[in-house]
C-alpha cells in the first residue's frame, strides 16, 4: 500500500464516521475509497461493513446520554442480528444488480418519509395512539427490515433507520440517533462474523478512522437542534439516493 492509498482511508474514515454518527451514508465515503485502493466490488463492500462497525460503536458511546432504558434496546438486538444475517445471505446469493436497482429508491423513499414525517403522522397514526403490541411490532419490522439492508449494503442504513423509527417511536429526534446507533453497531458487527473476504489491512487503517469521527460526530449531532439535524439527515439522504441511482443506471 502507498502513501496515497493510505492518506485516501485515513480521511475516508473520518469523514465516514463523522457523516454516519449525524446522518448516515458514511460508507458512500469508504467504499469507493477501498474500490480505489484496488479492492473488487465484492471485497470493497465486505471490507467497508467491517471497517465501519467501531465508528458506529463509538458513535453509540458519544450519544449514550440520549439512549432508552437497557431493556428496550436488549429487546431490539435479536432482530437486528437476524436481519443482518439474512442480509449477509442475500448478497452472497442474489446478483448485485437485482438489489443494486432497488436500494437507491429504498434511500429515497427513507428520505422522503422523514422529510414529510409530521404529514405521514397524520395518516398512519402517532406514535402515543399506538397500542404497545402495534408499537412494538412495528419496531421490530422495521430494525428487522433495515437490519437486512445493512447486512446487504449499508450505505444509508441510518437514514432509514431514522425515518422509520420516528414513525413508531415517540421520541426526540435525537433519542432515536442514539437507537440508530446501536442498531447500526449490532449490525455492522454481525457483519464481521458473517463475512469472510475481508482485507484485514485495510480495515486496520478505516477504523480507527471511522472510530475518532464517529464519537465526536455524535456528540456534535446533540448539539445540533432538532429542525437542523433533520435537515442535514434528509440533505445528506437525498444526496446518497441520487448518487446511487445515478450509478445503478450507470
Amino acid at each position: 500500500m502507498n502513501a496515497g492509498h493510505l492518506s485516501l482511508l485515513l480521511v475516508a474514515g473520518l469523514a465516514a464516521g463523522t457523516v454516519n454518527a449525524v446522518a448516515g451514508g458514511g460508507s458512500l465515503i469508504t467504499f469507493p475509497a477501498l474500490l480505489g485502493t484496488g479492492l473488487s466490488q465484492i471485497a470493497a463492500n465486505v471490507t467497508n461493513s467491517v471497517s465501519v462497525a467501531p465508528g458506529y460503536l463509538a458513535s453509540t458511546y458519544g450519544s449514550r446520554q440520549d439512549l432508552p432504558q437497557r431493556r428496550t434496546l436488549l429487546g431490539l438486538l435479536p432482530t437486528a442480528i437476524i436481519g443482518a444475517a439474512l442480509g449477509c445471505a442475500l448478497l452472497l446469493l442474489t446478483p448485485d444488480k437485482v438489489f443494486g436497482f432497488i436500494v437507491p429508491f429504498l434511500v429515497l423513499l427513507a428520505a422522503f418519509v422523514l422529510a414529510f414525517q409530521k404529514r405521514l403522522r397524520g395518516v398512519v397514526g402517532h406514535p402515543r395512539d399506538m397500542t404497545p403490541p402495534r408499537r412494538k411490532l412495528a419496531l421490530h419490522a422495521l430494525i428487522g427490515v433495515g437490519a437486512v439492508y445493512g447486512g446487504y449494503f449499508g450505505a444509508a442504513l441510518g437514514v432509514m433507520l431514522v425515518a422509520g423509527l420516528g414513525l413508531v417511536l415517540d421520541e426526540s429526534l435525537n433519542r432515536v440517533n442514539a437507537i440508530k446507533n446501536v442498531v447500526s453497531t449490532v449490525v455492522g458487527f454481525s457483519t464481521v462474523i458473517a463475512f469472510g473476504p475481508v482485507d484485514w489491512a485495510d480495515v486496520a487503517i478505516v477504523a480507527p478512522a471511522t472510530i475518532a469521527g464517529g464519537y465526536f460526530g455524535a456528540r456534535m449531532a446533540r448539539r445540533l437542534p432538532a429542525p437542523l439535524l433533520r435537515g442535514i439527515i434528509v440533505t445528506v439522504a437525498f444526496a446518497v439516493g441520487i448518487v446511487l441511482l445515478v450509478k445503478a443506471f450507470d
